[in-house]
């Protein structure tokens, strides 16, 4: 009797261990690996189920231990996917709070009048649509108002 693997033998106890171990590591870094663990966890676990599934089918063609990895393999795989969901909901419901109170805290900003806008193009702006007698206008206007400002608080050595 010819006894091969479980198709899925190696692959999903390796997919399994993969996402579970990245994806305690990587929960610092903001859940960003949790997701990519996650999908290879949903691999392994459907691997696994059809290769369990072709095991019940015909178990005399597997053996044993095959079957064993492959279960194993699923098991892992259940608590990878239940570890890095948790951790992936956890994200979305921090930046879901965070997008609220950001969008809250600048639409009260802007409601209240408390915000600046600096426009640093304002004065190439300014430059290019002014002829030439606009500025002269106003180099006139400024000269008369320092004409007629008190200079007596100046102090002169």
């Amino acid at each position: 009797m010819n006894q091969n693997k479980l198709p899925a033998d190696p692959v999903s106890l390796i997919l399994g261990i993969i996402s579970l171990v990245l994806g305690i590591t990587g929960c610092c870094c903001y859940g960003i690996p949790a997701v990519i663990t996650l999908v290879l966890a949903i691999i392994g676990l459907v691997l696994a189920d059809k290769s369990i599934r072709e095991y019940k089918s015909n178990p005399d063609a597997f053996p044993p231990h095959s079957y064993n990895n492959v279960n194993t393999a699923k098991i892992i795989n259940i608590i990878a996917i239940v570890f890095n969901g948790i951790i992936v909901g956890v994200v979305l419901i921090i930046f879901i709070l965070y997008g609220t109170l950001m969008s809250t805290a600048v639409l009260e900003g802007i409601r209240d009048g408390d915000f600046e806008y600096e426009d640093t193009n304002y004065e190439e702006y300014q430059w290019e649509n002014d002829t030439i007698n606009d500025w002269e206008e106003e180099d006139y206007i400024i000269e008369e108002t320092i004409d007629s400002t008190n200079i007596d608080s100046l102090e002169l050595n």
